[in-house]
């Protein structure tokens, strides 16, 4: 079960986790013991965080290896605002492809360009990386520095 804090109640940390174009920057322990950092696309789904990579990336490794991680999901233009927590993964070949192509088409808005093809291409090994939040501390500067930015703004 998740311990949300902060600025935002659990509706809307879920809200904005549904809204928000922005990758999620995934924290890590590498097996000599020193951090590593990923961004990474993210869709949210039933209390969990998903991803997708190519199944012989480095921070697969790191994550089988070591399944506690940190993250961040925060807008990068003025009002700040986001969330950061900390959690377990799980890592998995199971239903990889189809937690990608949602990713492609969020991100992406469709399949058609030339990256989402290389991407979905057959001959590609995903993994799916399942975040299961164990706390989650939303913050919102809104008020603080002002409502001045774009709706576009705002999901970044």
């Amino acid at each position: 079960m998740t311990d949300f804090r902060g600025a935002w109640t659990e509706d809307e940390v879920e809200a904005f986790l549904q809204e928000a174009e922005i990758p999620i920057r995934l924290a890590t322990h590498r097996p000599d013991g020193s951090l590593w950092l990923v961004t990474l696309w993210y869709r949210y789904r039933d209390g969990s965080l998903e991803c997708a990579t190519r199944a012989t990336a480095d921070v697969v490794r790191f994550l089988r290896n070591d399944p506690a991680i940190a993250f961040d999901i925060s807008t990068n233009r003025v009002p700040y605002r986001g969330i950061r927590g900390n959690g377990t993964v799980e890592v998995s070949s199971e239903n990889a492809t189809a937690v990608l192509r949602d990713l492609v088409e969020r991100y992406l808005g469709d399949t058609d360009s030339p990256l989402a093809q290389r991407l979905l291409d057959d001959d590609r090994d995903e993994v799916r990386i399942r975040i299961e939040p164990r706390e989650i501390f939303s913050w919102d500067y809104t008020e603080r520095m002002g409502e001045g930015s774009s709706a576009r703004d705002e999901r970044e």
